[in-house]
């Protein structure tokens, strides 16, 4: 979907930092930027990544405008020659990126940004504001979904804030577990199917009348028949004539749990879970015991875990603006800050202790072994830990040659995890995407994405899974970054004690 060049919906600020970059002769120095979260939202542990291949697309489209194009938020003789600089700059370093599907924990690169110092610095915004976004509706896509065994689908389009957050959260919703989403251009660019059944407003096109309702009914399953048939029950009265019209109707047209498409009915209001237990005791007594029930209205994984617990008879959920907005937490938190300038590690120092960040160019690792007890993996292999190092440091070599390790938490050193030799296995979870310029990722389609996600999940244990206190999972750095980190802070703590005017 190319409605407008991502790569430039950006901020003032990236491009007049650059004009001081260039006219202090610093644009061709090599930084290095992470992009990361610091706290995951709804006191979740871990979040899930969607919006790096539309990254890798938007770092691409860099330099891709004219030199005029510049000129509408650069004007002056000022920015002439930074114009013309713009205006044949393309991106010529490396990115690394997390897959689409991934889960990550705080403070892990996300994205990592190798390339000249303008070129990284402009890619900030853009790419915050895509990976903000989509993670906040797959990571509560994933809450959702987590709630229930049952198949849910994503339909808050009309709630979605804007057009291309529609879109890109479809997709991001069913990366992280939806069965699908109501917005069709989410499924025409994944190439997979959109969902979708009939509104109150078919029903009352018909006329306010209970035969009006059962004409409906009876119109939409004869143009739409060879298809799922779903039917909206509770425009006039769920019990007394919605469940009968569709009853009615649906034998009238010689459907019964013989018809292979499937078939059901959908309730979006009242009391759902006795509702659903009544229209369900309706269905079976007229022998349409494979008709399903399909719910919507307002619901999240909390009314959903609430439903089941009343014994609700529902075998499937609508979600809409809980998803498509993130509604309990609509702003996810990821930044993209320095954390290396040519082969200089560097930081930021903060009053508040989250905002201290990592420095260095760093690589994550996780860490897995066989434990059947734990997890429920088909493969037997549970994910222990998480541990970030600095790329070629001590520990990021053990684990490449699968040498005997120990981890130990950043905050209390007495707790450690020693993994030895021939007991473990690890993954890089940052892979590189961009190679000086050019592209090398490969391409996933949405249904990989998605499994890839499923894999994931079931390698955690079912108590780091559960939606309400989580279980912790071990997340750490590795010796050599810790050190790297507390060296710079005490040697700035150092100068700033000594500092005077």
């Amino acid at each position: 979907m190319d409605i407008i060049n991502n790569a430039y919906v950006s901020d003032k600020y990236q491009y007049t930092m650059g004009k001081s970059y260039l006219e202090c002769g610093k644009q061709d120095r090599i930084a290095v930027f992470n992009l990361f979260y610091r706290k995951a939202p709804e006191n979740n542990n871990w979040a899930v990544v969607s919006g790096t291949e539309e990254v890798i697309e938007m770092v691409l489209k860099l330099g891709s405008e004219p030199e005029e194009f510049y000129e509408r938020f650069l004007p002056g003789e000022e920015y002439r020659e930074f114009r013309k600089y713009l205006s044949t700059m393309k991106f010529t370093g490396d990115v690394y990126t997390m897959r689409e599907g991934e889960i990550a924990f705080p403070n892990q690169p996300i994205v990592t940004v190798v390339g000249p110092m303008i070129e990284s610095q402009v890619l900030e915004t853009p790419m915050l504001c895509i990976l903000n976004h989509q993670m906040a509706v797959a990571t509560k896509a994933s809450r959702v979904c987590r709630s229930t065994d049952k198949p849910v689908s994503e339909f808050g389009s009309r709630r979605a804030h804007g057009p291309w957050a529609a879109v890109y959260g479809g997709k991001a919703a069913q990366i992280a577990g939806c069965a699908s989403s109501s917005n069709i251009l989410t499924g025409a660019f994944n190439n997979v199917p959109s969902t979708g059944t009939m509104a109150h407003s078919f029903i009352t096109s018909y006329g306010s009348t209970v035969e009006g309702e059962h004409k409906a009914f009876s119109d939409y399953i004869r143009t739409h028949k060879g298809e799922n048939l779903i039917l909206l029950i509770d425009t006039y009265d769920t019990l007394r004539c919605g469940v009968k019209n569709a009853i009615r109707s649906f034998k009238e047209a010689g459907i019964d749990d013989s018809y292979g498409p499937g078939y059901g009915i959908r309730l979006d209001s009242g009391d759902l879970a006795y509702l659903s237990q009544e229209v369900r005791r309706i269905l079976d007594e007229h022998g349409l015991t494979k008709c399903k029930i399909f719910a919507t209205n307002g619901l999240d994984e909390y009314l959903i875990t609430d439903l089941e617990r009343q014994g609700a008879r529902i075998d499937s959920y609508g979600v809409g603006d809980a998803i498509a907005t993130s509604k309990a937490a609509p702003c996810f938190g990821n930044v993209y800050k320095l954390v290396q300038i040519d082969d200089q590690p560097v930081l930021k120092r903060s009053e508040d202790k989250i905002k201290l960040i990592n420095p260095g160019f760093q690589i994550t690792w996780r860490i897995s072994s066989q434990d059947k007890e734990k997890g429920n993996s088909l493969d037997g292999y549970v994910f222990k830990a998480d541990v970030t190092c600095l790329r070629g440091d001590a520990m990021d070599l053990a684990i490449q040659q699968g040498k005997t390790i120990t981890i130990r938490d950043e905050y209390d050193s007495f707790k450690t995890k020693t993994f030895e030799e021939g007991t473990y296995d690890a993954r890089p979870l940052q892979l590189q995407s961009i190679k000086a310029g050019e592209r090398i990722a490969p391409y996933y389609n949405l249904l990989q994405k998605k499994q890839f996600y499923k894999d994931n999940l079931h390698h955690f244990s079912p108590a780091e899974r559960r939606l309400i206190n989580p279980h912790y999972y071990k997340v750490d750095i590795s010796d050599a970054l810790y050190d790297c980190k507390m060296s710079i802070i005490g040697k700035l703590v150092k100068e700033i004690d000594s500092f005077e005017i």
